[in-house]
């Protein structure tokens, strides 16, 4: 059995629950202030469902000391919290990881909007809520209403209170359940003075700040109204995914119809006033058919204006597509939920009008259930339509038109003469009818009924017997000339809509173009600049005159673009853009405001405010935007701020990235400098302070020892500044390799004899490829390389431990290992190791060096053209960093053959 469209589960609706197969329903327990008995509500409901039979864990329960909240625990299994130390405190927190462990079938969290501690898996309770609810397990929660997202500002205007904990709207919005946990305010105060919701202390100041009468009234409305929305949008949700049309009129909602016939502007305002009186939401909706796409630029600015004034009034504004109106508005009244519907009362202002059902007669003869409130106009706004209906156009195209239709109806004339020998007289009226078909079809509906008239005079004066006279002897004549004429009309009411369709869809064509050619411009664009040359030339093209953008420097307005190029305005103009910066409002040239400006200014407005002023001039033969015009302004204008607003926050972002490595490289360098710096000096200062004390007590060996640590110490400092140094250099670019011949042997060897004091707890195995050619290198830089490896390897590897540093010839370059025996690099740190300050997390005591070696020699390697890498040592254990460095051009020819 076929099933009607309109009765169809809505797919969205059913796709939504689909989604909810396999996770867990959220039952969240809403207050409107703390006291009014959520936890208690909670577990109350928990203790019911294990009479059930149940599995039931709490996750959190916070009781805050209330003896009747305690009291309802016992019997409950509460999960040991986990126990997290942060800045020298220690706080408990749920034990996500145990929960999810346990699965009971319903888990209790209270505390929504709880922060948790730095150092946990997610930041906010909530999202830990997320991730249990998507293993299929149930959640009781408890919420005050003032820890929604949305609501942070009113309550702080309320109370005087900024709440920090809150959490998103979303999470509210998607509970499959909410039970509203309602307290008057006399009784919450009551319990607040008895001391069952905070200490005496708390509760005496808490009842003259947060919880006044006043707030709490104010907390509780909001608390239910934000309820009767949540059980209202799952009403409609249930009715679309059962196909249930509706309307249930469970809550109010008004559809105000907007029509270019109707005085629009009195019906939004009419829609308004009802909605506000019954608290209930409203929405304004226009429905575009081919009709009111041809229709006149005055009346499209009338419907644009009536929807600029809904959003201005706080309604919703839709547009939709329909060729039937009655039956479009009351599908989308149907998927809404609507209840009332306003539309105006309909003006007859033809004949044909009194034999013909508008569409206020349909809606009230097919509305049903709906409630249908007509709307009366004013005689201004009926004088105005019927000066807009019979205003004839009298511009030379007018004029050229009508004697294109004289013209035509002469050229059919003497086409009839030609034919008449051979063609019986009705066949003759086909040629009129071509005529004014192209009429029609080229200059509109008024040249054509000119055409029309013109024809059938012609063709009665010249065709219709007696000829060459008005007069008609025949019936037969006579009918053909009647029949002829009501042709003609019809033919030219037509071609003349066809051509008007046509029309409109090629404008419909063209804006879309301009806007998609515009959005991929401005998407394109990289940087502000680019941005802004495509918004002027654009525009510039679009209205075919000149455009410009003004952006904000240190508080005032600048040109920033124009085309043509612009870099000033005049006084004027400078006032008009200055107006519809801080009004966010179009001023000056064609507008109410600052009209004496030479230019249109048009805030350029985001979500975040204004970002610029567009403005425009148009040519000198188009004093003023038109109406599409200026509708196609507003929207390339939109799309401009949003480009705008887009490199700004790409600038900004970058900014605040270079802000938090500076602030990073800071800090690292900070800790780097108490470390490496501060402990050799204190080693030197303890061992010389003791040479100086203990000068005749020490025996010689002590006394050696001391110094060979102030030596040790020293040239550990030594190295740690030299290390500063390099990277200096290496980042300012003035590190330049000093490149001559020389042997990779002896650099190794003098690395290895240089680290003799630091490898003296270890077995340095040096093994070097004999085949390997001298290299074009810095031998001093390139030995500073291999130093800072062997460091490395010596820091990181229990002593006893075998170093190897082994270097083998490749076809054109050469590979070079140092090899250790220490714990290793993880793989995902294997890369970053080789950034400055960047250190492997250790969980043993070892040394932990300042991160700038192998910063350094990453930076020399590549300054001789080669590469450097970290990976896992001999069978996975150990770290090997392998280096390679290419072979001078001469090293890579093959030596020829002895005897050719």
């Amino acid at each position: 059995m076929a099933i009607d469209n309109e009765q169809r589960p809505n797919p969205d609706a059913l796709l939504a629950q689909a989604r909810r197969e396999g996770r867990g329903r959220l039952k969240i327990f809403l207050g409107a202030a703390p006291g009014v008995g959520k936890t208690y509500a909670m577990l109350c409901a928990a203790h019911e469902r294990l009479k059930d039979g149940i599995d039931v864990a709490a996750g959190v329960v916070e009781t805050h000391g209330r003896k009747e909240t305690e009291g309802l625990v016992k019997g409950l299994e509460v999960l040991a919290p986990r126990h997290v130390e942060y800045r020298g405190h220690a706080f408990r927190e749920m034990d996500l990881d145990a929960l999810l462990q346990r699965r009971p079938a319903i888990a209790l969290v209270d505390e929504l909007a709880h922060t948790n501690v730095p150092g946990s898996r997610h930041l906010k309770r909530w999202q830990d809520v997320e991730e249990v609810l998507s293993t299929g397990i149930n959640v009781y929660a408890t919420l005050n209403i003032q820890h929604l997202e949305s609501l942070n500002d009113v309550v702080e205007q309320i109370s005087g209170v900024k709440v920090r904990e809150t959490l998103p709207d979303s999470v509210l919005a998607g509970a499959d359940e909410i039970e509203l946990i309602d307290l008057p305010p006399e009784d919450l105060i009551k319990r607040l003075n008895e001391g069952k919701v905070y200490v005496p202390e708390q509760a005496r100041r808490a009842v003259h700040n947060f919880f006044s009468p006043g707030n709490l009234t104010a907390l509780r409305e909001m608390a239910l109204r934000h309820a009767a929305e949540r059980v209202d949008a799952q009403m409609v949700d249930y009715m679309r995914s059962h196909a249930i049309a509706g309307p249930w009129p469970t809550r109010e909602r008004i559809l105000v119809c907007i029509d270019e016939r109707m005085d629009s502007g009195r019906l939004v305002r009419v829609a308004k006033r009802t909605a506000d009186r019954r608290g209930a939401a409203w929405v304004a909706v226009t429905v575009e058919t081919t009709r009111t796409l041809s229709a006149s630029e005055a009346d499209k600015d009338r419907v644009a204006e009536a929807m600029r004034l809904a959003v201005q009034l706080g309604g919703e504004t839709v547009t939709l597509q329909g060729e039937d109106v009655v039956t479009t508005i009351l599908a989308f009244a149907t998927e809404r939920n609507a209840t009332q519907i306003v539309v105006g009362r309909p003006r007859r202002l033809g004949l044909l009008d009194h034999f013909t059902a508008t569409v206020t007669d349909r809606l009230v003869e097919r509305g049903g259930a709906l409630n249908i409130l007509v709307v009366g106009s004013d005689g201004e706004a009926k004088s105005k339509t019927r000066r807009s209906v019979v205003q004839i156009p009298t511009d030379e195209r007018d004029w050229l038109g009508l004697a294109v239709a004289l013209l035509a109806a002469a050229i059919a004339t003497g086409l009839g003469f030609a034919i008449d020998p051979w063609l019986p007289v009705a066949s003759i009226s086909v040629a009129y009818l071509l005529a004014v078909m192209v009429v029609a079809m080229r200059f509109g509906l008024h040249p054509a009924i000119l055409a029309s008239l013109a024809s059938f005079f012609a063709f009665n004066f010249f065709f219709t017997e007696p000829r060459f006279t008005f007069a008609v002897s025949d019936v037969q004549n006579l009918l053909t000339l009647v029949f002829f004429l009501i042709a003609a009309f019809i033919v030219s009411g037509m071609a003349s809509r066809l051509r008007t369709q046509v029309h409109a869809s090629r404008e419909s064509a063209r804006r879309t173009g301009n806007l998609y050619d515009f959005g991929r411009k401005v998407t394109a664009a990289a940087t502000q600049d680019d941005v802004l040359w495509a918004v002027v030339h654009h525009v510039a093209d679009t209205i075919r005159g000149k455009s410009l953008v003004l952006l904000p420097v240190e508080g005032r307005l600048a040109v920033a673009a124009g085309y043509p190029p612009e870099d000033q305005i005049d006084d004027k103009s400078s006032a008009a853009a200055d107006w519809a910066w801080a009004h966010e409002k179009p001023a000056g040239r064609g507008s109410a405001t600052l009209p004496a400006a030479l230019w249109l200014f048009l805030p350029l407005k985001t979500a975040r405010g204004p970002v610029g002023v567009l403005g425009v001039q148009m040519s000198e033969d188009a004093d003023l935007p038109s109406p599409e015009q200026m509708r196609l302004l507003e929207t390339l204008a939109d799309q401009a701020a949003v480009a705008i607003e887009r490199t700004t926050l790409v600038s900004d972002i970058e900014t605040a990235r270079v802000a938090t490595e500076r602030e990073r490289l800071r800090s690292a360098l900070l800790s780097s400098l108490s470390h490496d710096l501060r402990t050799p000096l204190v080693s030197i200062m303890g061992a010389a302070s003791s040479l100086i004390t203990y000068d005749e007590a020490l025996s010689p060996d002590n006394r050696h020892e001391l110094a060979q640590t102030i030596q040790d110490e020293a040239e550990r400092l030594n190295r740690f500044v030299q290390n500063l140094l390099d990277m200096t250099r290496l980042g300012s670019g003035t590190l330049k390799p000093r490149i001559d011949w020389a042997d990779l042997g002896d650099i190794v060897g003098g690395a290895v004899e240089r680290a003799a004091r630091l490898t003296r707890s270890h077995t340095v195995k040096v093994e070097i490829d004999p085949e390997i050619p001298l290299l074009c290198v810095d031998a001093v830089l390139l030995g500073q390389v291999f130093f800072n490896l062997l460091d490395n390897a010596c820091k990181y590897s229990g002593p006893g431990t075998a170093i190897k540093v082994w270097a083998k010839k490749a076809h054109d370059h050469i590979s070079v290992e140092v090899a250790d025996q220490g714990p290793g690099i993880p793989e995902a740190d294997r890369e970053k190791v080789f950034d400055m300050f960047y250190r492997v997390s250790q969980t043993d005591s070892q040394a932990a060096g300042t991160g700038l070696g192998l910063a350094i020699c990453r930076g020399i390697v590549e300054a001789h053209g080669g590469s450097i890498r970290a990976e896992s040592g001999l069978h996975g254990a150990g770290t090997a960093i392998v280096i390679r460095l290419p072979l001078p051009a001469v090293a890579q020819v093959a030596p020829e053959p002895e005897g050719a």
